[in-house]
């Protein structure tokens, strides 16, 4: 047998996921012991937030306007859908087909076009940091579902970054904690391969799974991570280990020896078929990872789409990503339905602001039309989680300004998801400096979704 301390500190980096993530699981697991011991661990339910990083167009997505003048209206047409007088843009047919099951909110608006700002409010629904105050101000909605619900299976964390959860560059940037404490961050799987393109190689199951074992023998067989982790257990139990562990850590031990875990975040165990219809890229892959994870208990999952800030080209750069992002919702969609998740999950699309209703003409140097920052009109999607499905809320103007009909901010999105979720978004929690701030100042839900 190995010398005990130093297995000891091996065996603690493992269950407390040190080595990978950075975070501490024990934490976490007594961070959800509180929650449950509060009474505040909610329902069943969980969230995927697919997060379009940069800011996406509301024209070339879910409020296209095909009425408008053509430096407007942008070089893509629309989709019909199944409800009349409703229409999305042409790259996202697979939206289209889908409408009555999803529902659009055209009418969110922050009025602010700075990243920082912006990332800040979506994600936490309170204006807060921005481009020269950089540091988080308030608590995520991922983290504060950490914290009052916790994870919807023992052996798992209840908040995942996919790959890594970012705002602007920033990790975990605005999708964080900030005052709850670190133990309310998301767990993020791949810190070395982040803030990923639409294209690019096809992501695997996350490395550290073959530190646990999963590791190929010469004859390309998988070897047992059963037989393996049952002779590090038997190890630790003989070296005394166990008896100074608290439960916590014994629970952060159990999940990388145990099997939900592996199984979550194995995606190369899902059937090809299955995984290719949210296509070949990063995206799609950590989005159908997303899927497996809230399947097995996780409670809110980030799945990081990046690089939207389109100022130029805007129609071979949006021209290139809308259709990946639609792709794989549609696949979401279909794939929690068939497997009987559609009430239970709830799907967030959703970035920082949309892009300048009027083309530019290019930065300098690259007379290439594009769209600039715009937080007067920001579209959303979501879905599932009890959410009424085929609404539309809101609506602005003809030619994608401002919001006409409706006019809602950031924190009646994160509203909605809270209320789904069971959470009281008018509980307070003390910041740094002790002073108490509500979850949300307004919590109240948009009415026309609950």
């Amino acid at each position: 047998m190995p010398n005990s301390n130093r297995y000891t500190r091996r065996v603690a980096l493992k269950a407390g996921m040190l080595g990978v993530t950075g975070l501490s699981l024990p934490d976490l697991f007594r961070a959800k012991a509180r929650a449950a011991e509060s009474g505040s661990a909610g329902n069943d339910k969980a969230v995927i937030l697919i997060w379009l990083d940069g800011g996406p167009s509301q024209l070339e997505t879910f409020d296209p306007k095909p009425d408008a003048p053509a430096e407007f209206r942008g070089p893509f047409g629309i989709c019909k859908t199944k409800t009349p007088g409703v229409h999305v843009s042409a790259l996202m047919p697979e939206v289209s087909k889908r409408v009555n099951k999803l529902s659009l909110i055209r009418s969110l608006h922050h009025d602010n076009g700075d990243h920082f700002a912006a990332g800040h409010w979506m994600t936490t629904g309170r204006f807060g940091s921005t481009s020269v105050n950089l540091p988080q101000k308030f608590p995520s909605v991922g983290s504060y579902v950490s914290k009052l619900k916790g994870s919807n299976h023992p052996s798992l964390p209840a908040y995942v970054g996919l790959p890594a959860a970012q705002t602007i560059y920033l990790f975990p940037g605005y999708m964080g904690a900030a005052y709850l404490g670190g133990a309310y961050n998301p767990f993020d799987v791949d810190r070395e391969n982040k803030y990923l393109a639409w294209t690019g190689a096809r992501v695997r199951s996350p490395k550290w799974l073959a530190t646990l074992g999963s590791a190929t023998d010469a004859n390309g067989g998988r070897s047992s991570l059963l037989r393996q982790f049952d002779t590090v257990r038997r190890d630790i139990d003989a070296s005394g280990v166990m008896k100074t562990m608290d439960q916590f850590q014994l629970k952060a031990l159990d999940l990388m020896t145990g099997n939900a875990a592996r199984e979550a975040f194995d995606i190369d165990k899902e059937d090809v078929k299955s995984a290719d219809r949210y296509g070949q890229g990063p995206w799609a892959r950590y989005t159908l990872m997303a899927r497996r994870l809230v399947e097995a208990g996780v409670s809110f999952v980030t799945v990081d789409m990046p690089h939207w800030d389109d100022h130029s080209s805007i129609e071979k750069a949006h021209g290139a990503k809308v259709p990946v992002v639609d792709q794989a919702v549609g696949a979401l969609l279909d794939d929690l339905e068939e497997r009987g998740l559609s009430d239970r999950v709830m799907v967030v699309v959703m970035g920082e602001f949309g892009r300048t209703p009027k083309i530019n003409t290019g930065q300098p140097g690259i007379p290439v039309p594009g769209r600039d920052h715009w937080g007067n009109a920001i579209s959303a999607l979501i879905a599932g989680g009890g959410i009424k499905p085929g609404v539309v809320v809101g609506k602005t103007n003809a030619k994608a300004e401002h919001p006409v009909e409706r006019a809602l901010k950031p924190e009646a999105l994160l509203a909605t998801i809270y209320h789904q979720l069971g959470i009281d978004a008018t509980q307070t929690f003390k910041d740094h400096t002790g002073r108490p701030h509500p979850i949300l100042d307004d919590a109240t839900p948009i009415k026309e979704l609950v």
